[in-house]
């Protein structure tokens, strides 16, 4: 058992370091798991890190999945094949730049829902989930044979509420569920009064001063173990602004700073991996910011699971540490796909296809996502607005990006972060159709403004009055078919859709130059979101999502393309 003694873990009674660095399993296709742990165990680590997303495993309330990339026993088990011990962050919340912060979207429906806190309802899905997750974990804990030595209590909570009595109530909800190994709970340093429980171990997330970092823990609970259990490596990019990086001897020399003081830490991130699917999440201060669908982190990993500079540093300081010599590399490279560009050669108007795409529902008044029972994607709203005129439509209550229509003609796209939000518009005719085409671009994740519902969240006031009776389409897009027979409509969104034939499938990256914004499909299964205004100009596309022979590539561009072509490189391009 782990176990604490004055400032010191004690792993078997023995003197113990954590050394261990974050791999998120639900950001990895399973086939490379074992590859991305292999090069952690080599690297000098002795224990992987994941967080648990509450949403990756519920996606629909009552609809629990544990098989694929969701099949978190797996992962823990093939880190202790490698001979790692595991780290587990079982949610509810996590942050970790994902969608809502990990907490389901459904949650959100019940407009008087609280999170994170102990409200009633939201304690009692919970407690339905964690009646699933928590058995799972149990027998994996190192009291039973297996490689979890720790598990955390909610997720940087200090930064959010002093809700004392849900700290304490999740505590009892792992109890009750037979966990007993090390908990604690995680936070900046100048957050950990609120973020912690007094029975509970305290530690740190932090990128740099650990001398300030390590006092302030000092002072909060004197003789506390040294960890940082997020030591930030790098940094996660957001649409629109620079890619971040951070050089490998500055990181190498925290590290060591760490080390001297008789600390340990858990890398956040060893290895990022990628926002598949819609599951990106945003920040929001002052404006909307949501965050690109690679999460490379300028971990020490690349994206596509690449050795860096900033790993061979660290491993040089591990290594030391444990006075050994460096090993050789026996890491495989990845296999790359050879270079090559297909032609999107079919294509369809989102209107034309609607009936294959969307789920039509009606309703009085516009119902949000939440509303509508649907976590992800699009929403195409449609009314009728009578008389001719020049009228004003308050557009605040969109979530998150608009593309507007008047009878059947585009006309404005508006974004949550435009400062104008009161926009006129003409209406020709006695009876015009209004179509607005909604994008969720990804939940905050972390702050004050979490409870961060999509769609049109309320009616919107039109000519200085409410507009009823609304037709809506919840386009989610998890499993869908494409009708390319009708060609009546030419409007953006569109979908095209091509074929690539691989003789050998190997990792790519897809280069969409003249494409503006959208989300790539293969076989299926959604890469994520691309953007021309960058920094990422590559999705990064693993060779197990590929087959021998004919692969069906889709691509739903929301704005306009002045291409009909795409290319697989072999270099990544993240600004």
């Amino acid at each position: 058992m782990l176990t604490t003694k004055g400032e010191q873990f004690m792993l078997h009674g023995e003197p113990f370091r954590i050394l261990s660095g974050s791999i998120h399993y639900f950001r990895v296709v399973p086939e490379y798991w074992e590859d991305r742990l292999d090069k952690l165990k080599q690297c000098g680590f002795n224990t992987v890190e994941t967080y648990i997303p509450w949403n990756f495993h519920e996606p629909k309330k009552g609809d629990f999945r544990f098989e694929g990339m969701a099949d978190v026993e797996r992962f823990i088990q093939l880190a202790a094949e490698k001979g790692l011990y595991v780290i587990v962050r079982p949610s509810p919340y996590i942050c970790a730049e994902w969608e809502f912060g990990g907490l389901p979207a459904w949650l959100l429906k019940d407009k008087n829902m609280e999170v994170r806190c102990v409200n009633e309802d939201y304690m009692r899905h919970l407690k339905d989930y964690f009646d699933v997750l928590l058995p799972k974990l149990a027998p994996l804990q190192i009291s039973n044979g297996g490689p979890v030595i720790a598990m955390q209590i909610e997720n940087e909570y200090g930064a959010y509420g002093n809700d004392k009595e849900y700290l304490e109530e999740n505590k009892q909800l792992y109890l009750e569920k037979g966990i007993d190994v090390l908990l604690f709970t995680s936070d900046g340093p100048d957050m950990i009064k609120d973020g912690s429980l007094p029975d509970v171990l305290t530690t740190l997330n932090f990128g740099s001063k650990v001398k300030e970092a390590y006092g302030m823990l000092d002072e909060f609970k004197p003789g506390s173990p040294k960890f940082c259990a997020e030591f930030w490596i790098g940094w996660f990019d957001s649409w629109g602004n620079d890619h971040h990086t951070r050089t490998a001897d500055n990181t190498a020399d925290v590290l060591q700073e760490m080390l001297d003081a008789g600390g340990s830490m858990n890398f956040f991130m060893f290895h990022g991996g990628t926002n598949f699917h819609f599951y990106n999440g945003a920040n929001r201060y002052e404006t909307y910011d949501p965050t690109i669908t690679s999460y490379d982190y300028d971990s020490l990993l690349t994206e596509s699971g690449e050795i860096t500079d900033k790993y061979r540093e660290v491993q040089k300081v591990l290594h030391g540490f444990k006075g050994q010599s460096v090993p050789a590399d026996n890491s495989a490279s990845p296999v790359l796909l050879e270079e090559s560009s297909i032609s999107m050669s079919k294509s369809v108007s989102l209107f034309d296809t609607l009936s294959t795409v969307g789920r039509y529902v009606k309703h009085k008044t516009p119902l949000s996502m939440e509303g509508l029972d649907q976590s992800y994607g699009y929403v195409l709203y449609r009314t009728i607005i009578s008389g001719k005129g020049t009228y004003t439509i308050d557009l605040e209550p969109m979530r998150d990006r608009g593309f507007i229509y008047i009878n059947g003609e585009y006309v404005k796209t508006y974004y949550r972060n435009d400062v104008e939000k009161e926009i006129s518009f003409d209406f020709p005719q006695e009876t015009n159709t209004l179509e607005i085409f909604v994008e969720n671009m990804g939940r905050v994740n972390y702050g004050k403004h979490l409870k961060d519902r999509k769609g049109i969240v309320e009616n919107l006031w039109i000519n200085n009055q409410f507009m009823f009776d609304w037709e809506m389409y919840a386009i989610e897009l998890e499993d869908f078919e494409l009708d390319f027979s009708k060609k009546e409509d030419q409007r953006f969104p569109q979908f095209f859709e091509g074929v690539l034939h691989v003789s050998e499938p190997g990792d790519t990256f897809v280069k969409l130059e003249g494409w503006k914004k959208g989300n790539v499909f293969v076989n299926g299964f959604n890469l994520g979101r691309y953007w021309e205004i960058g920094p990422q100009k590559t999705l990064y596309l693993p060779g197990p999502l590929l087959k021998k022979g004919a692969n069906t590539i889709q691509i739903l561009e929301l704005e306009g393309s002045v291409s009909k072509d795409i290319s697989f490189v072999k270099q990544a391009d993240l600004g």
